[in-house]
This record gives C-alpha cells, structure tokens and sequence, in this order.
C-alpha cells in the first residue's frame, strides 16, 4: 500500500464500499467519523432551514452520524455563509447553500469572503419557482393583460417584494426589463408584510414563491397570473408561464449543499451521491414536492455549473436595475 497514493487508496476504498458484503469482511466508512456541522444561513423554521433539516436528516440516517443544523441567520445570508467558507476544510462544515447566495455575489461589496472561490459545489438539491400573482381587484387578469395595462399606466403599479435583493425583487426586475415597463419597486421588511398589503390591495403585483402563495391562489383572496419556471407545474396546472408570453423568462430559487474550498474529493463524493440517493427516493421527492421544490440531481460539477450560471444570469438584472442595498 506504500506505493498507493492516499487519493488512490480511497478510490480503491470507495469502490470496495459497494460491493456486496461478506461473513467477517468489513470495510471501514472514512467519512463521517463524528457529527457534522450543516449551517443554515436563515432562521430555524423558514423554507430553507427547513429543507436543510429534511437533507440533514437523510443524511445522518445514511452516513450514521448526526448532521446538525446550525441556523446563523443574519445579513441576508452573509453571516452563515462567511462562517462556513472560512471553517476548517475536514468535511465537518456544511453549507446550506440558498437562492441568496447567487444574488449576494454581485449585491454585497468587499463581503470578506468569495463566494464562488470560497464554497466548494458538492450537489444541488431543488428549484423552487415562484408565481407572479396579483389582488384580484386589479383589471389584469392574464401576463399580456398586465403588460399592456402596465404600458398605458407607467409608473402607476406598485410591485412588492420582500427587500431590495430579494428573490422577489430581482424576479420582477428581470421582468421589467424584458416588457420594457415602469413599475415601482416597494421593498418591505419580509414577504409577510408584503403579502399583507397585497391582499389588502396596497401594492398591485409580487413575484412570490408557490409554497407561500399557493393558499391564497387556492382560495382566491389572490390571483396567478403566470409561474416563473420555464414549463408549467403539476401544482397549478391551469396557471401558464411567464415564458408563455415573455419568451426566455425564468426566475426559480435554487438550493443545494457546499463546504469550504479544498474539502477532500472524497468528501464531496460522499455527500453528493447521498444527496442524489435522497432525491431518487419516493419520500423524499414527496417532501420536496409539500415544499415547491423539484429536484435537480446530477454531478457536484452539474451543480457548480447552475451556480455559476445563476450567478452571472442576475448579475446582469442587478446592474441593469442598479439595485443597492439599504
């Protein structure tokens, strides 16, 4: 074995690993050998600490040893993800990586971290896309409806979001700048709020997640004008696309798992083909779906490429729109 590489040597390992077991072999699992950190950059209870806590789960159950959510919230995601980038590279800090991550690569200046040299792709996890919804008073009941009206009335439509930055925020940017209409962007302190106005027919549109507005859309208190994925979903069958319309439009949160640069290959094998074993199973396709999500499996180097596409795809919105923090 002195003549093996170590790299080598845990190939040679990794393969043995899948093969069929025999009466008095065992093969010694190298990873994980005491409980890893997974770090959710938001608070416990929201979208994505929750699917950090369903990957976290599967994970520990498969790779026997606790993965424990560790929610840093703070600084629209900056807090959590600057403590993993600069974690020791073992494999015992994960990241939760969030729809905020690709957006905080252009928003923030001089962050004291990079992002994209920083936090090493180890799998994606799901899409979640949005719908563009309206109060039901307003006279725009398809996407061509709410354009036009839009062009007659410049200026005179109130577009909520949940903050400057925000996934609803840059969404309906993208959309603006692809109809050529004047909307005023109202930024508001969480989607909470924002839905409240809303509903209460204070702002006009918002570009909002599904999970959080399908029970409005259900009930009819709002109404979808179009889905922000590129075809049409099982969820709201009858509610076109924005692309239907507006050719090229997209706009979908996308999530996953990382860890800090120079995490051993070996590691990030690991985790990522339990991060597609999760999104092959029945149950867990379920769980994704009860949170909006559709899975997007493939290849740590699959998922490095959504990223960096993502990445540069609002870039271009964000400088277009000229969007600065507070």
């Amino acid at each position: 074995m002195d003549n093996l590489s170590r790299r080598g040597f845990l190939r040679l390992a990794a393969v043995a690993g899948a093969l069929p077991a025999f009466p008095g072999v065992a093969f010694a699992q190298s990873y994980p050998k005491r409980p890893v950190h997974l770090i959710s950059s938001f608070a416990a209870g929201g979208p994505n600490d929750l699917l950090a806590r369903l990957i976290g789960q599967w994970l520990s159950e498969r790779l026997s040893q606790p993965f424990i959510i560790d929610n840093r919230p703070g600084a629209g995601g900056m807090i959590g993800t600057e403590l993993a980038a600069k974690a020791p590279p073992d494999g015992y800090t994960l990241l939760l990586v969030a729809p905020a991550n690709v957006v905080n690569v252009t928003l923030y200046n001089k962050p004291g971290f990079d992002f994209v040299r920083d936090i090493a792709p180890c799998g994606g996890l799901t899409r979640v896309p949005s719908v563009m919804e309206v109060n039901p008073s307003f006279p725009a009941k398809t996407v061509p409806e709410f354009i036009a009206y839009a062009k007659a009335n410049p200026g005179k439509i109130n577009m909520a979001s949940g903050g400057n930055g925000s996934a609803a925020h840059v969404s309906g940017e993208l959309f603006k700048i692809m109809t050529g209409i004047d909307m005023v962007h109202v930024a508001y302190r969480g989607l909470a709020p924002a839905l409240t106005d809303l509903l209460g027919g204070q702002v006009q549109v918002i570009f909002d997640s599904v999970p959080n507005s399908i029970g409005y859309i259900r009930s009819g208190r709002l109404r979808a004008l179009g889905t922000t994925t590129a075809s049409r979903l099982d969820t709201l069958p009858d509610v076109p696309t924005v692309s239907e319309s507006v050719p090229g439009y997209e706009a979908s949160a996308l999530a996953g798992v990382g860890a800090p640069r120079n995490t051993p290959d070996e590691v990030i094998a690991t985790i990522n083909r339990e991060i597609n074993a999760a999104l092959a199973d029945p149950r867990m396709k379920a769980r994704l779906a009860e949170l909006g999500g559709t899975p997007i499996p493939g290849s740590a180097e699959d998922y490095g490429r959504l990223l960096a596409a993502e990445i540069e795809k609002w870039a271009r919105v964000i400088r277009a729109a000229n969007i600065k923090l507070d």
